[in-house]
């Protein structure tokens, strides 16, 4: 109860309501109508990677589509020197809670100092080598410190743990210019850091060679000041990079620091012991930190205990535990100095003289491999109100240090608390802080550039948990992956949104989550094709298609069918198995074992070889039997192309459509000549010109009295329906047929006559010998009883493949009746 503003249960009355400020909203909704709780909103944002507009949605998965016009983000503009200063010292890592920790002065480091402040001063990138816990993360603070004012853009400070070049290269543009909401792409960010002028310092380097090369290639106008442990790998031959090697401090130093650390003269036994210490740590500043974080447990045990108990120092022990811990002596006031081993390795021993909060902490940091959750987390993963002290407990032991804007186990650290027991239960802890990511990272109001933040801590739990051996623990993974990828994305930290992506596919496999997967198949393909992958974006894509294909999602497997509509378009227009991106990709795909072309026997004047213009063939031809006559020498032509199955369904319907009108025709002609009725058949096969007709038949044998002749000249039919050939007339008249494309067996053109009113008709006379293709043939000489129409043979045009010849009868008309009877072709 507030002691100034006293509530209602002083008098009796209950509390329900008191305190509440009624203008403010409450922290859970009403329920709905239908005793629901409403939902909590998305949080939907739009980034404009490249040329491209990204709407990363943490429901339905993020879509991506050409920036419309009109809609492209602003410039972006360098920051000011207040701006970057500001940025600088928001992303320092946060002041631990509790007693401030004394300032540790850089003992020894002077001439070092002044060597990389001067070959910066000219221009030079300098790679600063030191084993870990040398003091490299303190050297570079105090020369970015002394550089400030030596390059235009002022000095950038980035980290370089589990960052890749590229990642870099990101974080040295974002530095410099402000463009929220703007993610160039490869080329944009090339020349966009071109032309940036800094000295950047970055820690904790973890890579080399050609990708350090890269790094400074892109950057030409840039000073590096780089700093990375013996075990890094080494730049290449021909790096312009110079070489600082960083050692240890002298025993004297040494003795300093320790003396800095515990704030106060060493003891002739405490000296001798420092001096054992330097000689086994080899003059580690970290040691000798860790070393004086000891010495002041040791002194505030040989003290008053119940003094610390009032402070908190030692809260949930008794006194006597604690000297019994460390070898309290007959008088109770004494405790004996740790042991050299303890002293190299102190982790375990520090550990144990901190509060239960403090160990906890501990055991989460051992569980998610040495990354350090945020203070602000601490309580709700310890269930301690007050645990985020615990942070400034194990800095003041220099059990942590910085990375980037967070914490992290200090080197070798994590390794002597695992042999100490603090991993047993890590799979539990890394559930817990599963659970706890999982919801955080996906609530409204946590911002993406808090959620970017914690993305180590955040990937960690799920690298924990990925291999799937406990219970429930992919499923987390899952969970997590679900809710922290889209606030990576969303924070243009790409790189975690990878990583999220990829552990996030794992688990949805192995938990068997089949649309969990197909979420991560499709932000993959996503992913890679706002980064310029396609063929990655092609496999990522068609895997999401086809699993929310089998899950009936079809939203997803549309928002899925437009990525990859554009990673077409970006490709060239070619999408997987060489389909033209205009032509409509089938819903179901199988294998289809070949085809074979459809043929139709065809008997005429052999085609013209097919052109690649002639793109109507639906039909090709084979040869037909034997004695068939001249065209029996045609080959088939294979179908091919793309339609390939619609030449196919085409063929055997005008197959079908052909025959049946021959055996129609065939069959009514014959029961005409039986029954001696005079009737007229008539087959134009075109009304057009006569090159795309029917070919038109010619008797078998022209001596055979009764059979009618086929004539090459045209007819127009009568007044009763028939037909009536003109006299002395070539040119045909109206509904007349094409001229015949068919010549005789014998090789030669036919010459028709024309019947007369009471003469028989008469069967042509062959010619003596064959004209040349092309040219007319004189008509034979009139006689008084033959008035012969002049005719014209032609050669035999070229059919296309989709005409078939098929034989119908020939029909001659005279005025004193009509005979009709059929050919045999």
């Amino acid at each position: 109860m507030d002691s100034t503003h006293r509530g209602p249960e002083v008098f009796g009355h209950d509390n329900d309501g008191y305190g509440e400020d009624t203008g403010r909203r409450r922290s859970r909704d009403p329920l709905t109508e239908f005793g629901q709780q409403s939902p909590q909103p998305a949080r939907v944002v739009q980034l404009f990677p490249g040329d491209f507009l990204l709407t990363v949605n943490p429901v339905d998965g993020s879509e991506v589509e050409l920036c419309p016009p009109g809609e492209q983000p602003a410039t972006p503009v360098r920051r000011t020197p207040a701006e970057r200063t500001d940025r600088e010292r928001a992303a320092a890592p946060p002041v631990p809670p509790g007693p401030p920790s004394p300032q540790l002065p850089l003992l020894e480091r002077a001439e070092e100092r002044e060597r990389l402040v001067r070959l910066l001063a000219r221009g030079r990138s300098v790679r600063l080598t030191g084993p870990a816990g040398s003091g490299r993360t303190a050297l570079l603070k105090a020369v970015a410190a002394d550089c400030a004012d030596l390059a235009p853009d002022g000095v950038v400070r980035l980290s370089g743990h589990k960052r890749t070049a590229t990642d870099l290269l990101y974080g040295l543009y974002e530095a410099v210019f402000d463009a929220p909401l703007l993610r160039p792409d490869r080329a944009a960010l090339l020349e966009k850091v071109r032309g940036i002028g800094a000295v950047v310092v970055l820690d904790d380097l973890e890579f080399g060679g050609a990708a350090l090369e890269e790094l400074l290639d892109a950057t030409p106008e840039c000073a590096f000041l780089l700093a990375a442990t013996p075990d890094v790998a080494a730049p290449t031959a021909d790096s312009h990079l110079e070489e600082v090697f960083l050692a240890g401090l002298g025993r004297s130093a040494s003795v300093d620091l320790l003396e800095q650390v515990v704030e106060r003269s060493l003891t002739e036994d405490e000296a001798n012991w420092a001096g054992d210490l330097w000689f086994e740590s080899e003059g580690l500043p970290l040691r000798f930190v860790q070393a004086g974080a000891l010495l002041r447990q040791r002194d505030m045990l040989r003290t008053d205990p119940t003094a610390y108990d009032e402070h908190g120092y030692i809260d949930g022990r008794t006194a006597d535990d604690s000297f019994d811990a460390f070898g309290q002596d007959a008088d109770g006031h004494d405790v004996a100095l740790p042991s050299l081993g303890e002293g190299a390795a102190p982790a375990a021993l520090l550990a144990s003289r901190l509060s239960e909060p403090a160990r906890d902490t501990l055991h989460f940091a051992v569980a998610l491999g040495g990354e350090v959750p945020h203070q602000a987390h601490l309580p709700a993963l310890v269930g301690d109100t007050h645990a985020d002290a615990a942070l400034g407990e194990l800095a003041g032991c220099g059990l942590l240090s910085p990375a980037g804007s967070r914490y992290r186990l200090a080197a070798g650290v994590l390794a002597q608390l695992a042999a100490a027991g603090y991993g047993e239960d890590a799979a539990d802890r890394a559930r817990t802080a599963a659970q706890h990511y999982a919801w955080w990272s996906g609530h409204p109001s946590v911002t993406p550039a808090r959620a970017v933040a914690e993305a180590d801590a955040i990937i960690a739990a799920m690298t924990q948990l990925v291999p799937g051996d406990g219970a429930g623990q992919t499923s987390a993974a899952v969970l997590l992956a679900r809710s922290a990828a889209p606030a990576f994305a969303a924070g243009l930290h790409w790189g975690g949104w990878e990583k999220a992506l990829r552990l996030g596919q794992e688990a949805a496999r192995i938990a068997g989550e089949v649309a969990e997967e197909a979420y991560f198949h499709h932000e993959l393909g996503v992913l890679a094709l706002c980064t310029g992958n396609l063929d990655r974006a092609r496999a990522e894509l068609e895997a999401s298609i086809g699993m929310r294909g089998a899950l009936a999602d079809k939203s997803g497997a549309v928002a899925g069918r437009r990525a990859l509509a554009l990673v077409a378009d970006r490709s060239g227009g070619q999408v997987s198995g060489g389909r033209p991106s205009g032509e409509e990709v089938p819903a179901a795909r199988y294998e289809e074992s070949p085809r074979l072309p459809v043929v139709i026997p065809v008997s005429g004047p052999k085609a013209a070889p097919r052109t690649s213009e002639d793109e109507t063939a639906l039909i090709s031809r084979v040869a037909p039997p034997a004695g068939t006559g001249a065209s029996g020498g045609r080959r088939a032509a294979l179908l091919g192309g793309s339609r390939r199955n619609l030449v196919a369904a085409g063929a055997g319907v005008a197959l079908v459509a052909v025959l049946g009108t021959v055996v129609t025709l065939g069959m009514t002609s014959s029961s005409d000549a039986r029954d001696g009725g005079a009737v007229t058949t008539e087959q134009p096969a075109d009304e057009g010109d006569g090159d795309s007709g029917l070919p038109a038949d010619e008797p078998t044998d022209a001596s055979t009295p009764g059979k009618a002749s086929s004539s090459g000249s045209p007819s127009s039919p009568g007044p009763s329906g028939s037909r009536s050939t003109p006299s002395g007339s070539g040119a045909p008249s109206t509904g007349s047929t094409g001229p015949s494309d068919s010549p005789s067996s014998s090789g030669r053109p036919s010459t028709g006559r024309p019947s007369t009113p009471g003469t028989p008709t008469k069967s042509p006379t062959k010619s003596p010998t064959k004209p040349p293709s092309g040219t007319p043939t004189p008509s034979p000489t009139p006689t008084p009883t033959d008035s012969p129409s002049p005719t014209e043979t032609e050669p035999g045009p070229t059919t296309p493949d989709t005409s078939v010849s098929a034989s119908g009868p020939s029909a001659t008309t005279s005025e004193s009746g009509t005979t009709a009877e059929p050919t045999v072709a």
